[in-house]
């Protein structure tokens, strides 16, 4: 399964319920939710465990308009594009929307 938050830890606690969740699956922080993958900030420590496992994605064009570069992300962040989204609904469908 593929989980997405979208909202910012800062603002809903959507990050930590979808963490109580996610078991092996695979995350994908969209929107303001990948503030969540800022190494300076503390919800990056909550994604230390699945983003070291290759599990824990955030779309670069939000990363961008939000003015995070690459080099400001937590280890084991990967950084997808449009494409690498819907080749990753692809691979872990179904699909759940924490909003």
């Amino acid at each position: 399964m593929l989980h997405t938050v979208n909202k910012s830890p800062l603002q809903t606690r959507d990050l930590d319920s979808c963490l109580e969740h996610l078991a092996g699956e695979r995350l994908l922080l969209i929107e303001d939710g990948v503030y969540a993958a800022v190494a300076a900030g503390e919800a990056s420590a909550k994604l230390r465990g699945p983003a070291a496992e290759g599990r824990v994605y955030a779309l670069g064009p939000d990363l961008e308009a939000r003015g995070i570069g690459h080099d400001a992300l937590a280890d084991g962040v990967e950084v997808v594009d449009y494409a690498g989204f819907v080749q990753l609904v692809a691979e872990h469908g179904p699909h759940q929307a924490w909003l």
